[in-house]
């Protein structure tokens, strides 16, 4: 069986760092916004090409801190729009809504799956205050048009970059580094995962990065001084320390990624298959490798018997969730299409090219 990710092996290479890693935590002593956290934030920081790096607990809190953030600086303000494409994970939407703010959905480009940049123009009012580009399964949204509008309409771009970290735009900047704020996740399926829940915020404002190390610990300048009403989100000491041993390799398992996306592209010949449209190659690291097909219910019927993995990213578009109700009334034909169809198959650095031929195989025979 070729699963569709196997967490044990892509961790078990760094086994021996972890247990020293974590001996060294222990033995420390200290176990909250420690010595790693903060080697952590300058080492992610600067891998990113940003000033600042902030360290909180997951990627849903990054992206709401950052929104929080700029409410505290009065860059917004409650029932603000924000401008977010409708074909990605729910958490997205989530933080807007949680932040006070309004999620306007926008819908999808029918190849890349990112923003449709005339449907973000339409979408545009005199409440919109934000675009929240998602770099969905790590190709990077079109961010010079989106800068560009941005910068026309006087907008904030706050990246969701939880699937993109190390992709590279044309212009030589990374994820992370392409708008006002960026939220990352290192869930562990991540291409730079911890061993839990861990996220963080990257920024070149110095003014957001000190409003947000505040909010995230409770609104705390100091041990007891609180001057902010904040929140509860840190990067653990021990998480932080994992992600460490893990950064210096996000590179090269990037690259390897690439490697069997690539193969992917050149050789699954089936005229069922739609396979992904890739702008840039640096700017897709392929935190999934995601493929169309009509009849998904025999395909998975057709990987299933032959061993290969699978999972579907995702099956329920956000507009159409219960959680979500106030949006059941709207829309998005591209992205219901892509809901319905959309199938990701084994992706990562640890599989290797028997496997991989293995899979362009069945895909094919399909």
């Amino acid at each position: 069986m070729i699963p569709f990710l196997d967490l044990h092996k892509m961790n078990h290479r760094f086994e021996k760092e972890f247990k020293n890693k974590f001996t060294d935590f222990l033995d420390a002593g200290y176990y909250i916004l420690g010595s790693n956290v903060k080697s952590f934030e300058k080492e992610f920081a600067t891998f990113c090409g940003t000033k600042h790096c902030i360290g909180v607990g997951n990627g849903l809190d990054a992206l709401r801190l950052i929104l929080e953030g700029y409410k505290t600086l009065g860059k917004l303000k409650n029932k603000d729009e924000v401008l977010v494409a409708s074909n990605t994970y729910i958490a997205t939407i989530l933080a807007i809504k949680q932040a006070g703010l309004k999620p306007i959905l926008v819908e999808s480009e029918a190849t890349t799956f990112n923003f449709n940049l005339e449907a973000i123009s339409r979408s545009i009012s005199n409440k919109t205050k934000a675009i929240l580009p998602v770099h969905l399964y790590g190709q990077l949204a079109p961010m010079d048009a989106i800068n560009k509008i941005a910068t026309d309409h006087n907008l904030l771009v706050i990246e969701d970059a939880a699937q993109a970290h190390g992709a590279i735009a044309n212009t030589g900047l990374l994820a992370g580094n392409l708008g006002d704020a960026a939220g990352f996740s290192f869930y562990p399926t991540k291409n730079l995962g911890a061993l839990g829940d861990a996220g963080a915020i990257t920024t070149n404002d110095p003014e957001l990065a000190e409003v947000i190390r505040k909010l995230r610990n409770y609104g705390s300048s100091s041990k007891y001084v609180n001057d902010y009403i904040g929140f509860n989100s840190r990067l653990d000491d021990v998480q932080a320390a994992f992600l460490r041993v893990k950064l210096p390799f996000l590179k090269q398992d990037n690259i390897r990624r690439q490697e069997i996306a690539h193969r992917y592209i050149a050789e699954i010949c089936n005229p069922k298959i739609k396979l992904p449209t890739i702008v840039n190659k640096k700017g897709h690291v392929f935190h999934l490798f995601v493929i169309q097909i009509s009849n998904r219910e025999a395909m998975i019927a057709h990987l299933t018997k032959h061993e290969v993995g699978y999972l579907i990213h995702y099956p329920i578009p956000p507009h159409q969730q219960e959680a979500l109700v106030e949006f059941s009334n709207l829309t998005f034909p591209i992205t219901e299409k892509i809901h319905q169809e959309v199938l990701s198959i084994p992706i990562g650095p640890v599989l290797n090219n028997n496997e991989v031929q293995k899979i362009i195989e069945v895909l094919n025979s399909f």
